[in-house]
C-alpha cells in the first residue's frame, strides 16, 4: 500500500493533461480527481473539454458531473470532496492523481488553505448577478485592490464571492495555509506558445463541429439562464451571446479563440509560482518517460 502520496498533473488548457493523467494512472494503478471548476457540472461537456468515457480507458475519474449548472460549487466544496476522495483512493491501495487547470483548486488541496467563513448573502448575490464581469471587477477593485489583482477576472462566480467576503469583512483576508498530511509531486505540461495557440484553435473548431453550440443551447432550454451561462465565462459567455443574436458566428469564434489564449497565459503565470513543478513537453516521449521515472521514484 502506498501511503499519503498524491500526483498532480497540471498545465494550460489544450496541453493534453487528461490523456497524460490516464497514461500515468495506467502505469501506477491510479484514480483521477478532476480539478476543473466547470467540469463538475452536468451537461457541460464539449464546452469544458471534458474527458469522455472512451478516453478514460477504464480509469476511474472523480469530481466530474456531480451537480446541476444552476447550483453553486465553491473552492471549499472542491477542497472537502477532493480530500475525501484522496483518502478513499489511498485506502484502496491506489494512487490519487489530481488533474486539471484550475490552479486555485489545486492550491486549496496542496496548501490546505483555510478560507474565510462568510455565509452567502442572497440579496447581494442577486443584485451582483445582474452585472457583467467587468462591472464586478471594478467593484472589487474599490473594495480590495490586492484581491482584484490575483483573481480570475472572467469568473463571475468568484468575483461575486470575493465582493461578498470583502463587504462582510472589510477586505478579503490573506489565506491561512495548514500543513497537509499528504506528500505531493507536481508534473506540469507546457508547450511553446505558437504550438499551444494552434492547438487551442484546432480544439475549439473541433468542439464547435462536434456540437458545442447545441450543447449550450440545450443548457439554456433546460433552465440555465443566459446570465448564469455568462458567469461560466469563455465558451459559455460567447456562445450565449451568439445564441441571443448579439454577435455573429465569426465574431464569436474569433473572440473565443482570443479569450482562451489569454486565459492560458493567466494559467501559466499562476502555475509558474511553484518552482518545484517538473515541467515537460508532452509531445516528447523521452520527457514523458523522465516524468514517469520521477513519479515512480516518488511513490517508492
Amino acid at each position: 500500500m502506498i501511503n499519503n502520496k498524491v500526483i498532480i498533473i497540471l498545465g494550460q488548457t489544450s496541453t493534453g493533461k487528461s490523456d497524460f493523467a490516464v497514461e500515468i494512472a495506467k502505469q501506477v494503478n491510479g484514480e483521477i480527481i478532476s480539478a476543473d471548476s466547470r467540469q463538475v457540472y452536468i451537461g457541460m461537456d464539449l464546452g469544458t473539454g471534458k474527458i469522455t468515457k472512451k478516453e478514460m480507458r477504464g480509469v476511474p475519474h472523480h469530481l466530474l458531473d456531480i451537480l446541476s449548472p444552476n447550483k453553486t460549487f465553491t473552492v471549499n466544496d472542491f477542497q472537502k470532496i477532493a480530500n475525501k476522495k484522496i483518502e478513499e483512493i489511498i485506502k484502496k491501495g491506489k494512487v490519487p492523481i489530481i488533474c486539471g487547470g484550475t490552479g486555485f483548486y489545486i492550491d486549496a488541496v496542496v496548501d490546505g488553505t483555510v478560507f474565510p467563513n462568510v455565509p452567502p448573502n442572497k440579496k447581494l448575490r442577486e443584485e451582483l448577478s445582474k452585472k457583467s464581469s467587468e462591472e464586478l471587477l471594478k467593484i472589487l477593485i474599490k473594495l480590495d485592490k490586492d484581491r482584484a489583482e490575483n483573481i480570475d477576472i472572467n469568473n463571475g462566480v468568484r468575483l461575486i464571492r470575493a465582493i461578498e467576503i470583502a463587504k462582510s469583512l472589510g477586505s478579503v483576508p490573506k489565506t491561512i495555509k495548514t500543513e497537509s498530511k499528504y506528500q505531493f509531486l507536481k508534473v506540469g505540461l507546457k508547450l511553446q506558445p505558437e504550438i499551444l495557440k494552434e492547438r487551442i484553435k484546432v480544439r475549439l473548431l473541433y468542439r464547435i463541429k462536434k456540437g458545442m453550440i447545441k450543447e449550450i443551447e440545450n443548457l439554456h432550454e433546460n433552465g440555465t439562464t443566459w446570465k448564469r451561462l455568462d458567469t461560466f465565462g469563455l465558451e459559455y459567455r460567447h456562445v450565449a451571446l451568439y445564441l441571443q443574436n448579439k454577435i455573429k458566428k465569426d465574431e464569436m469564434v474569433e473572440k473565443l479563440y482570443t479569450d482562451i489564449w489569454h486565459f492560458a497565459k493567466r494559467q501559466i503565470t499562476w502555475f509558474k509560482r511553484d518552482s518545484n513543478t517538473i515541467w515537460i513537453d508532452p509531445r516528447e516521449n523521452n520527457q514523458k518517460i523522465k516524468a514517469l521515472n520521477k513519479i515512480q521514484e516518488f511513490l517508492k
